[in-house]
């Protein structure tokens, strides 16, 4: 579930508060992460046994599990272990460690079924049993969509991107344009694109209709901004929502409704009062005043490290 009791930590801060704050699921996580690559390192033999071959789903269909936490290269491993770190500090204290869990365990799950049934009809397009006998595996599927939860909860943070500052709100869109245009200069783009794309979209399901909203009562988030189109410049987006309903009824299984009869089925017909607007920027709010309380707890902690370095030093002196 949905917490807003404890405060989520900014994505970008200063050095001494980069390698702290780590939660205590994300620790564990990151070490299923390592030893994951650990064991194949050891044991190349079990890479069939734990990625995703669409081959061999059958009838080894926990594949579709445990792919998504095993990273077959040391800079996946680490990239991956890094990322899971620094998203959970700020989603994890916001969502709760168990809604946070479930975020990981839904998204991998079903971004590894879109990756099998994708790769089963290309085989069949194509004839390239290549999409059959790829090992599809690693947590950028998840990684992905944790940039989806950010946008949702803290749409105007900046971050940085090498020397660029960019908001939160286009880092899905951003990182996606440029996975694709690197696909077509990497060979073996097929191992991870469908992976990070999948990934994308299965979080803004999740997060768009079925995660549990205590505060409201809801499932989802049906405001505008956080619709399908919102993911892409305003200028598309006239020519966009008409193909997202679409989207909406294909793989949703459901139309496109107003906020008020979203919120009257969700609540047997019986409406709340306010508008989605409202709520997505009383979210918004909570995550920035979040995360400027922790912004502010920790420079009070790095002035009283300073103060007490400096007490020292002076006591050493006399």
């Amino acid at each position: 579930m949905l917490s807003s009791s404890s405060p989520p930590q900014p994505l970008q801060t200063g050095s001494s508060s980069f390698y702290t704050g780590f939660t205590r699921l994300c620790k564990g996580l990151s070490v299923i992460l390592v030893l994951g690559h650990v064991l194949l390192q050891i044991f190349p033999s079990a890479l069939p046994y734990v990625a995703l071959i669409p081959s061999r789903t059958i009838p080894f269909a926990w594949n579709l599990i445990t792919a998504g936490y095993i990273e077959q290269s040391l800079i996946g491993v680490a990239i991956s272990t890094i990322g899971l770190l620094l998203f959970g500090k700020s989603l994890e204290p916001l969502w709760g460690s168990k809604e946070f869990l479930k975020f990981i365990i839904v998204v991998n799950l079903f971004t590894s079924i879109c990756v099998f049934v994708t790769a089963i009809a290309l085989y069949y397009i194509t004839r390239q049993e290549s999409y059959l006998y790829t090992p599809f595996s690693g947590f950028h599927g998840v990684l992905s969509g944790f940039l989806v939860g950010i946008k949702q909860i803290l749409p105007d943070q900046e971050l940085s991107l090498f020397v660029l500052k960019i908001k939160a709100k286009w880092m899905p869109t951003l990182v996606t344009l440029i996975s694709i245009a690197t696909s077509f200069f990497i060979t073996d783009s097929v191992s991870y694109l469908p992976t990070l794309l999948f990934g994308i979209y299965m979080s803004w399901i999740y997060l768009r209709y079925f995660q549990k909203r205590p505060e409201t009562s809801l499932k989802g988030d049906p405001s505008d901004d956080f619709s399908f189109s919102s993911f892409f410049p305003e200028f598309l987006r006239p020519i966009l929502d008409p193909i997202t309903s679409l989207f909406h009824w294909v793989f949703c299984g459901r139309r496109s409704v107003s906020s008020a009869e979203l919120r009257g089925r969700l609540l047997d017909a019986s409406p709340l009062p306010g508008s989605d607007s409202i709520e997505a920027a009383r979210r918004r709010e909570r995550g920035a005043r979040a995360l400027e309380q922790r912004l502010a707890a920790e420079k009070l902690s790095a002035m009283g490290k300073v103060e007490g370095t400096s007490h020292q030093s002076a006591a050493e002196n006399v």
